[in-house]
């Protein structure tokens, strides 16, 4: 079935019912065709007996349309002009009849009892949010390892959360859908890193619960992802605890103004030395700005923050000359 979208902005809203035990998954897809069978194939194998898919396609312009419309009745499909990811989720919530609501990109993957398995663990729990392992496939050494997260509830999980780049990914866990309505559903305003922004406002003041398996699978590849570049990744993510903090004073009134700062600015201190270190000199000139800017920086940064103030190809040269002695 197939459902045609003006492309303009909505107001937002959810459907007033839902299907009890219904899980609703959302794809956002944009020139996946290589990957949609694939990803397509995991949300309806599902163990789960009534999961619901919805595939928002964001503008393709390779074959992904047509590779969507062999599946006939089984996928609900909204077309859209192309707006990016978090509109094109927004799109897919605001169609979903399920209780519950994963996501899905059109390149990824879940074993199958994934979604059986999370959400058993919310209705055990009354969470808000279930959450498992994950791997990222197509990275070598370490990164490419099966992974699964602490248990936040365990630990200090308000300084966690806001200390993570996302504790997550977005394809790594299951929420009730009336959550998703009652914060706005994803915010619109950055290109990346709203995942992370939804899952701070939902779960940061309410209980969250951890399947300890590694259920989700993420490709890494270079065919266009939603994944951008690492100085955005790390700029957007700092702009999402800082607006969070900003917005939500009395959440965080517990921490002190010093706790707070080494919060919010330690993760983007963190991703400027690993892309300085790593010559990814693009990223780091601009991180190490950032920094400088907004006065997130320490006495010891110094030597490493001002020579980003030169105009970059003096950077890299200088960078450069420095590799050479």
């Amino acid at each position: 079935m197939t459902v045609e979208d003006g492309g303009g902005p909505t107001a937002w809203g959810l459907r007033t019912e839902s299907t009890a035990g219904r899980v609703s998954v959302v794809m956002a897809c944009y020139n996946a065709a290589p990957f949609l069978r694939a990803a397509v194939d995991s949300v309806l194998g599902q163990t789960h007996e009534d999961v619901e898919l919805i595939v928002v396609d964001d503008g393709s312009t390779d074959q992904s349309r047509e590779i969507l419309k062999a599946y006939g009745d089984s996928v609900v499909v909204i077309e859209q002009e192309n707006r990016g990811p978090y509109p094109a989720r927004n799109a897919g919530i605001r169609a979903c009849t399920g209780e519950y609501v994963a996501f899905l990109d059109a390149d990824d993957y879940w074993a199958p009892d994934c979604l059986q398995k999370l959400r058993t663990a919310l209705d055990e729990s009354a969470a808000a949010v279930a959450y498992c392992g994950w791997q990222n496939i197509g990275l070598e050494g370490p990164r490419g390892e099966p992974f699964v997260p602490p248990d936040y509830e365990a630990e200090n999980k308000q300084e966690r959360l806001l200390k993570a780049a996302a504790p997550w990914p977005i394809h790594a866990a299951l929420v009730r859908r009336t959550l998703i309505g009652e914060v706005g559903g994803f915010g619109e305003e950055l290109s990346t890193c709203m995942d992370y922004d939804l899952w701070l406002r939902i779960s940061y003041s309410r209980p969250i619960v951890r399947v300890p398996e590694v259920m989700a699978f993420y490709r890494h590849h270079d065919r266009g992802q939603i994944t951008s570049a690492q100085w955005r990744q790390a700029k957007n993510s700092w702009l999402v605890k800082r607006n969070f903090v900003k917005r939500n004073p009395e959440q965080v009134r517990h921490l002190s103004k010093k706790r707070l700062a080494e919060l919010i600015n330690g993760g983007l201190r963190t991703r400027a030395y690993d892309a300085y270190w790593k010559r990814d000199l693009v990223s780091a000139q601009k991180l190490f700005r950032l920094l400088l800017v907004h006065g997130a920086w320490k006495k010891e940064d110094l030597k490493y923050v001002l020579p980003a103030l030169l105009p970059a190809p003096a950077y890299r040269r200088m960078l450069g000359l420095a590799d050479a002695l």
